[in-house]
């Protein structure tokens, strides 16, 4: 009886259809393996490709030649030897240490440098990416190191707040020291549920709220970022990584093997290998992952399921949705939208889906920059510039992954210190949460845990 009053209760203080936050295919599973579940009614072979796709995300890939060529091919240079190292059980990456030293293997590093001309454009030594790893007889590119700075604040009630500002060190750089006009953008390896539902949100629902001249005055002004698709051969909107800047999963999936282990496709058929990397050069091979396996591995990140909502208190989490609304996080955090209908997916298709993103680009400000200026750095993106993240699955962490690390590098130790981060844009909307009482704070970040 009791069970069922609670049941009523919920459902009256929270909509009921929110607490499916991936319509129909949403996994009830709340243990550490909550990520890792195909959407419901996946069945067949579709399941099977499901099961096989998963195989080659958590496989550990080697040197080729090997005498298991399918999964063959790792290197010369690389990050990490397979997908799961830093989408850990489908989930985040820490992306920083405790305290200062050697940054987390799921932190990666884009390198980009600005000519005489301000052309942004790949490290001609280091390529676009920097990969601290290398195979037998391959220089690693060096290691990454962070020391911490504090940056101290106060709520408007007295409260005084702490934060750690990530500062980067690179040492036993093998190409040379990086000049005053690199651009170095920290990249963690993001959740990986809901992503097939986030690519089938209609491209026009996505643009109706892009107001690049805020137009309406409310302080955002978020835009699309139009990247270049090596399948399609043109321009089309951005979707996927911390600037949008793949426009697909599979093209995502694609660039992510090349560039974080080595693995070469019909998509992106080159190494990460520079000119001036003759080791590197000297051990590139072929093409490593067939389309067929890796269209199974894009299958898997299409069809991977959001855990249910968890709503504890209900009345505290419905005061935090509230307090959400009332400082504008929504302005960029959209709640809702209907997917589209053109998967092939039917579990894809038609979905009242709580993703908590618009999908586009937002001026985050210099504290969370690439860069002091203001340069284009992926696609239309600049250095100031990030995807709005979605917000589900966001209290699942802890128990996924055994962290509470958010934002693009790690930087922030919990969802308060993640909201204290955010500037440029969002800085009316920071400061508004800095106004809240205790216990509204609270309460907002109760819901947060809630999606």
């Amino acid at each position: 009886m009791i069970k069922t009053m609670s049941l009523i209760f919920l459902l009256l203080t929270v909509n009921a259809n929110e607490l499916y936050p991936a319509g129909s295919g949403t996994t009830s599973d709340l243990s550490v393996q909550a990520f890792s579940h195909p959407m419901k009614s996946v069945r067949g072979q579709d399941r099977r490709d499901f099961v096989v796709g998963n195989s080659f995300f958590q496989t550990v890939w080697v040197t080729s030649p090997s005498s298991t060529p399918l999964r063959d091919g790792l290197g010369p240079i690389y990050n990490a030897t397979s997908c799961a190292a830093c989408h850990f059980k489908d989930g985040r990456g820490r992306g920083l240490p405790e305290v200062d030293g050697r940054t987390d293997i799921s932190l990666l590093f884009r390198i980009r440098v600005k000519d005489a001309q301000g052309n942004i454009t790949p490290h001609p030594e280091y390529g676009g990416q920097f990969q601290p790893f290398g195979l037998s007889g391959v220089e690693g590119e060096g290691e990454s190191r962070v020391s911490f700075s504090k940056v101290t604040g106060k709520f408007a009630d007295g409260t005084s707040y702490e934060l750690q500002k990530p500062n980067y060190v690179f040492s036993k750089l093998t190409q040379g020291q990086f000049s005053n006009n690199t651009i170095l953008s920290p990249r963690v390896g993001p959740q990986m549920i809901g992503l097939g539902l986030l690519e089938n949100i209609r491209e026009a629902d996505i643009l109706k709220n892009v107001d690049p001249n805020d137009k309406d005055g409310n302080g955002i002004s978020g835009r699309a970022n139009f990247v270049y698709s090596e399948i399609l051969k043109t321009k089309v909107i951005g979707r996927f990584g911390w600037k949008a800047g793949k426009p697909s999963l599979i093209e995502q999936n694609a660039a992510a093997f090349n560039g974080d282990i080595g693995i070469t496709t019909n998509i992106f058929p080159e190494e990460e290998c520079s000119y001036v990397q003759s080791d590197c050069i000297s051990k590139m091979t072929a093409i490593d992952l067939e389309d067929d396996l890796l269209n199974k591995v894009t299958k898997y990140t299409q069809l991977l399921a959001v855990p249910v909502r968890r709503i504890d208190n209900p009345e505290a989490s419905k005061r935090g949705q509230n307090n959400f609304h009332q400082i504008g996080c929504q302005s960029c955090h959209t709640p809702s939208y209907t997917t589209g209908n053109s998967s092939e997916y039917a579990v894809l298709n038609n979905q009242k889906i709580y993703p908590y993103t618009d999908m586009l680009l937002h001026d985050m400000g210099k504290e969370l920059a690439d860069h002091d200026e203001v340069l284009a750095n992926e696609g239309e993106a600049t250095t100031y510039e990030w995807r709005t993240p979605p917000l589900w699955g966001l209290g699942m962490i802890e128990t996924v992954n055994g962290h509470t690390r958010y934002l693009h590098d790690g930087r922030a130790r919990n969802l308060e210190e993640a909201i204290l981060w955010h500037g440029g844009e969002a800085k009316l909307v920071k400061e508004k949460y800095l106004k809240l009482s205790k216990l509204e704070r609270e309460d907002l970040v109760k819901f947060l845990k809630s999606l």
